[in-house]
């Protein structure tokens, strides 16, 4: 009996050593550590501007295809590949993951699926596919193995790298210059001054902000709280720099409101910090100095322009629904012709996209491919918020709210993956540390 479940444990790398110190989750090689670790900094760090520099167009529409996929998702594939065949049975390696994730398996299945019909139809998507939805689903995967120093390295890096972005961001807002602007096909968009840093495009960079400050209030418990108060403020003018009105006002509201939830929570269990209320009425009260101080010099002059010009962002949002009186219920169905979409979109105005996923989902796939996507994306954001503890809701209540502003996962993005790291590294639940059982009296055994 105790023979037996050593070798369960082991197979399971969660054996404990011989001087019974207690340990938790499971183990992976160096290299599978190394490689998860590199590929969360390549895809946090990475823009498209950067990759066009050393002549990878990632953002534009012509060139090589296999340059349309992220460098980070070739990594995450080469893991999957590496860590199935040194476990010694490839297969039975990817049927044990899947058992363990079985959403995030579904969604790899349905995106490959749809990713076939793409090609076999023609029509737009096919990176987009990879890079949304499969790499979000096989990091999971492979996340799923729970190794403890794995989750720390990552911690460290999204932190790092994070803190890095927004520095980088008040250095573009401060000096007018972008050091890694947004380019398609090779082309910069000079009129476009918001801050690109180290995420690409200023919406994007503005969303995974969002989410990281969300992160902060309700997760990152590894962190004390003055880190967690000064980090807070950092994205929070990083917000500012990059421009996004949805991602600023979503911040705030939901922040404001978990913040006041949590403050009246205190209240009455009577269960108040002396210090961090001190340290509390002293940024209310310098905190209105403070953004007086930054209105006067100017700081909230791009932003507040942002607010009165929207450039077409929201009249785009009436005129998408005005498409679908072009269609017939088949094209509905199964997707219209490309070409008629593409004329539609130049005669509404609409070349600068279709502000919604599940609209643009519609109008080039169809509906039944649309509810079939969908029905595997909620299942997998579930699946994920299940590995998370409870304060996730207040960042997946925001991601919920965030990706509906634009065409996001419809298109080919890397957000999906970013959030997942965010929850499952930020919200990763603490480890109850065990020790092997002893074997019972009856198996004839001494126990160790």
């Amino acid at each position: 009996m105790a023979a037996s479940w050593s070798a369960s444990a082991s197979n399971h790398g969660a054996a404990a050593p011989r001087d019974g110190t207690p340990i938790s989750g499971t183990s992976v090689d160096a290299l599978t550590r190394f490689g998860l670790i590199a590929a969360v900094a390549v895809l946090f760090s990475i823009s498209g501007g950067m990759l066009w520099l050393v002549g990878y167009n990632y953002d534009g529409l012509f060139g090589n295809p296999a340059t349309k996929i992220h460098p980070s998702t070739y990594l995450i594939v080469l893991l999957l590949a590496w860590r199935s065949c040194a476990s010694g049975n490839p297969v039975g390696h990817i049927v044990h993951l899947a058992d363990r994730r079985p959403a995030s398996s579904l969604m790899a299945a349905i995106s490959i699926v749809l990713l076939v019909v793409v090609i076999a139809r023609q029509r737009p998507g096919m990176a987009g596919m990879i890079d949304t939805f499969v790499a979000a689903a096989l990091l999971v995967l492979m996340l799923s193995e729970d190794d403890e120093r794995t989750f720390a390295g990552l911690q460290t890096v999204v932190h790092v790298v994070m803190t890095a972005n927004a520095l980088l961001a008040l250095f573009e807002f401060a000096t007018k210059t972008l050091i890694f602007p947004y380019r398609l096909d090779g082309v910069a968009f000079t009129t476009d001054l918001r801050s690109s840093a180290l995420q690409g495009h200023p919406l994007a960079n503005a969303m995974v902000t969002s989410i990281y400050v969300l992160a902060l209030l309700s997760g990152a418990r590894s962190l004390s709280m003055p880190v967690r108060i000064g980090l807070i403020g950092l994205q929070c003018a990083a917000l500012v720099a990059f421009g996004g009105r949805t991602a600023m006002v979503t911040t705030v509201v939901l922040g404001g409101c978990y913040l006041l939830f949590q403050g009246i929570t205190k209240l009455r269990q009577g269960r108040v910090n002396l210090l961090g209320a001190a340290l509390g009425f002293m940024l209310a009260a310098l905190l209105p100095v403070v953004i007086i101080v930054a209105a006067y010099l100017g700081f909230f002059d791009a932003l507040l322009e942002r607010f009165v010009s929207d450039s077409g962002s929201a009249n785009a949002r009436v005129e998408m629904f005005e498409l679908f009186k072009h269609l017939e219920l088949r094209d509905l169905i199964v997707g219209p012709d490309v070409d008629l979409i593409d004329s539609l979109r130049r005669i509404n105005g609409l070349e600068q996209g279709i502000e919604n996923p599940i609209i643009r989902t519609v109008l080039y796939q169809g509906a039944f491919f649309t509810l079939l996507l969908t029905f595997g994306f909620v299942l997998f954001l579930f699946e994920v918020a299940r590995r998370c503890h409870p304060g996730i809701w207040l960042p997946m209540l925001g991601w919920v709210i965030l990706i509906n502003t634009s065409e996001s996962v419809a298109s080919k993005t890397t957000l999906l993956t970013k959030f997942v790291v965010l929850a499952l590294v930020l919200y990763r639940p603490a480890r109850a540390a065990f020790r092997p059982v002893s074997p019972p009296a009856w198996s004839g055994q001494a126990p160790r």
